[in-house]
This record gives structure tokens, C-alpha cells and sequence, in this order.
């Protein structure tokens, strides 16, 4: 891809050429964690995404519920976290309903939007954003290599299949130096707001999300976090992917975490 400012039309003809004529439903994934509504590993694909379809309608005004509107604030920091412009080309992996690739456009940066769940990219194509959204595998970026000056992913690490195969394919579609920015939940270190954090994220989230939405989704969302590794084996994870400067910042006292990497 030439080094001139990119334009939407050209981004369009790159995807174009470079998107399969089928989606692999293998990575791109949020994956459950209790047994109660664990799938198997070969239904886990449709499982959840089936899942993210049905929350898809009311999805945007929870978080902003059961976050008290902090998910916004996290999202603005990651934006910032890796000094976007508007020279940048954005990949907003498992972008859901759009929210960070609003701001990422804001920026005046190119933006494609992937994710699996059609009616999340649905929801995301209602509110008008000036984005290109492509459903599409995480670990099957429509892009042609060394493309991409910036990988973004909200909340959706955790809920990979395959995170190696992930962070692999952020490598090859970002140029060298790209920026790579994964924000997630985390587990407080303080004793007491860890108690805090648990009983409000796995007793009241679950219980306000079987009012509001959909008991199975909200039930599984907060044991998730059980699948994110431990930062140092993250942190490795990362480098053996090709990336380096890696570094992790835990926001509003450790429950969420915003993990920035470079690209060799």
C-alpha cells in the first residue's frame, strides 16, 4: 500500500481484493466459561456468536449502564494510548456496535471495523459512522499485509478462541512500527475492591442483564475473565508475535486494563 494519506475509496478496493468469499467462524470469537453454558470447542463459533446477535439491540445501553459510563472513558484513553492521526489506517478487531471506531474516525483516521456477529456490525452501520465494517474472522483480517498503521480490540481478548492466532494476524496486517492497543476488564489487586469488583461484576451484573437482556449472555460475560492470561504470560505472548515496547495500565483502580505494543 503507498505511503499517501489513505482514502476511503482506496481502503474499499483493498478489502475488496483481499476478502475471502467465506468467513472462518474460529477466531474471532467471544467464548463462554461456565460448564453450565460452556459449548463444545467445536460449537463454541456459533455459540457465541448466536449469543452476541441476540444482546446486539441493547448491548451499547448496558455497558453504559453497568459501567456507570467508564467503558467510555477506557475507550478515549486507548485512542490516545497510541497516538492516533489522521494518517492512520485502524483495525478495529471485534469492533461489536463501533464505539472505538467512532473515536478512532474522529481522528480523521481510515477505519475497518471487523467483527463476527453481523447484528453488532449492524447496530454499529444504524449509528452513521463513517467506517467501513466487514464481518469478518479476527484472525482473517481482509487486508493485504503490512497495511494497517493501527490494531485496536475492546473487551473482545478474552473472548478469542485463539489469541495467539489473533495477535499473529494484528502482526502481519500492521507495517513495521504499527500500534497494537487491547483494552480489557481486569481484577483489582487491592483486596477490598477486589471483593467489591467480584460481587458487583459476577452477582449484579448477571442478575440486571436477566432483567434487561438476555440471562445466558450476562451470565457468561463476567466468569469470561477467567480466560485472560496472566499479565507476564500476555506479555510474552505479545513479543512472540512479533511485537516489542510492550506495556499494560490498569485503569480506575485495576478493572480494566489497556495493553499497548509496538510492531517489529
Amino acid at each position: 500500500m503507498s505511503d499517501q494519506q489513505p482514502t476511503k475509496s482506496n481502503l474499499q478496493s483493498v478489502i475488496r481484493n483481499s476478502q475471502s468469499s467465506s468467513v472462518n467462524p474460529q477466531s474471532a470469537i467471544r467464548n463462554p466459561q461456565s460448564k453450565e453454558i460452556l459449548p463444545e470447542q467445536s460449537e463454541k463459533a456459533v455459540f457465541v456468536r448466536m449469543m452476541f446477535d441476540r444482546i446486539a439491540p441493547r448491548y451499547d445501553a448496558l455497558n453504559r449502564l453497568f459501567s456507570f459510563q467508564l467503558d467510555q472513558r477506557w475507550r478515549r484513553q486507548t485512542i490516545r494510548a497510541v497516538a492516533m492521526t489522521s494518517q492512520d489506517i485502524v483495525v478495529d478487531l471485534a469492533c461489536g456496535t463501533g464505539d472505538l471506531s467512532e473515536l478512532s474516525v474522529r481522528t480523521g483516521a481510515r477505519v475497518l471495523g471487523v467483527d463476527f456477529a453481523g447484528k453488532m456490525l449492524a447496530q454499529a452501520r444504524r449509528r452513521g459512522i463513517e467506517a467501513l465494517f466487514v464481518q469478518a474472522d479476527a484472525g482473517c483480517v481482509p487486508l493485504p499485509d503490512a497495511s494497517a498503521t493501527v490494531v485496536l480490540s475492546g473487551f473482545a481478548l478474552r473472548n478469542f478462541v485463539s489469541v495467539p492466532a489473533v495477535l499473529a494476524e494484528s502482526a502481519r496486517v500492521l507495517k513495521p512500527a504499527g500500534r497494537l492497543a487491547l483494552l480489557e476488564v481486569d481484577i483489582p489487586g487491592n483486596p477490598f475492591l477486589r471483593w467489591g469488583h467480584q460481587l458487583y461484576f459476577n452477582r449484579v451484573v448477571p442478575f440486571l442483564g436477566s432483567l434487561l437482556s438476555d440471562r445466558q449472555a450476562y451470565a457468561y460475560l463476567p466468569r469470561s475473565v477467567s480466560y485472560l492470561p496472566t499479565p507476564p504470560a500476555f506479555q510474552s505472548m505479545i513479543e512472540q508475535a512479533g511485537f516489542f515496547r510492550v506495556s499494560r495500565q490498569q485503569l480506575s483502580g485495576g478493572i480494566a486494563q489497556l495493553i499497548v505494543a509496538h510492531r517489529k
